[in-house]
């Protein structure tokens, strides 16, 4: 386990090898700090990666070939140590690579690799993920970054709101004991915003499928966005713990997600799940700009 910096004139990162984890994002003229730092009294991690799982499996198993196979919510990536492979002034990279342990449970050959690069005031956070072998190979992942909020003293979190690009409405479908259930919920955005209430999470996480939308901001008390998470991914999850007045948001690109309440096919079937063939290349990223 070991902390890597990088940083340019505006901001610094630091990023964790267990889990390639971005830990830290600091804007340098402020100081101000704008990930969630872990403390385990609401939850204990900053911004896991979500590897080969997003989300939870119907009875905690998947079936691949006729075998069943457990695995916890969001897989294992995040609770393993990534090795450096490259690091310069304004881009780090970390990879990690299936082996004995991770083909027990997930019987896929596979090359994970996280960067991290900065742009001016951004992020752009990356994942390749490789098929090695020659069979076809399936996955999910998806990011899970919590981020302050509130961010400014004197203020607490339902002063706040959601800025979404997509200007007058987000429907969003809602969990049942952590997976997908039919139920949805529409939600009325002014002028984008949807304002940050204290039972917003009461039901678990939003999630927003169908790439309604490819932006989304945190917006202070007055109106202006002070952190934005810009995506291409088909869906996205928006959570903060229920119930507990957690002083952070999770705004969450992914590809993939966890089982319906009444999904019982193959891995491979699996709604919004990812795959590849022998020798290609998953490459995506997402950004966050403050």
């Amino acid at each position: 386990m070991a902390l890597f910096q990088i940083g340019n004139e505006k901001i610094t990162i630091q990023i964790d090898s267990f889990g390639a984890e971005l830990k830290s994002l600091k804007k340098i003229e402020t100081g101000t700090e704008y990930m969630w730092d872990a403390s385990p009294q609401f939850w204990k991690r900053t911004s896991p990666v979500l590897f080969p799982l997003v989300g939870g499996l119907h009875n905690g198993v998947y079936c691949h070939e006729g075998k069943e196979y457990p695995m916890g919510q969001h897989g294992f990536a995040r609770d393993m140590e990534f090795q450096l492979k490259s690091q310069t002034n304004r881009e780090i990279w970390f990879v990690l690579k299936s082996n004995e342990e991770t083909l027990a449970k997930y019987p896929f050959e596979f090359k994970l690799e996280i960067g991290y690069e900065l742009r001016e005031s951004t992020v752009i956070v990356k994942w390749k993920v490789t098929n090695p072998s020659e069979k076809e190979m399936y996955f999910s992942i998806g990011g899970h970054p919590a981020f302050r909020c509130p961010v400014e003293a004197g203020t607490k979190q339902t002063d706040y709101s959601l800025r979404f690009d997509e200007k007058n409405e987000v429907v969003v479908g809602l969990l049942q004991d952590g997976l997908m259930s039919s139920k949805t919920v529409t939600y009325s955005l002014h002028n984008g915003n949807l304002p940050i209430t204290a039972d917003l999470f009461d039901n678990d996480a939003l999630i927003i499928e169908h790439a309604q939308a490819h932006q989304v901001a945190l917006v202070k008390p007055e109106g202006e966005a002070y952190l934005t998470v810009s995506f291409d991914a088909p869906l996205f999850g928006i959570w903060s713990p229920p119930g507990k007045n957690a002083p952070f948001i999770c705004i969450e690109p992914w590809y993939g997600r966890c089982d319906s309440v009444d999904y019982s096919g193959e891995w491979k079937d699996r709604e919004w799940g990812q795959k590849l063939a022998a020798g290609e290349e998953f490459a995506v990223s997402y950004q966050v700009t403050v």
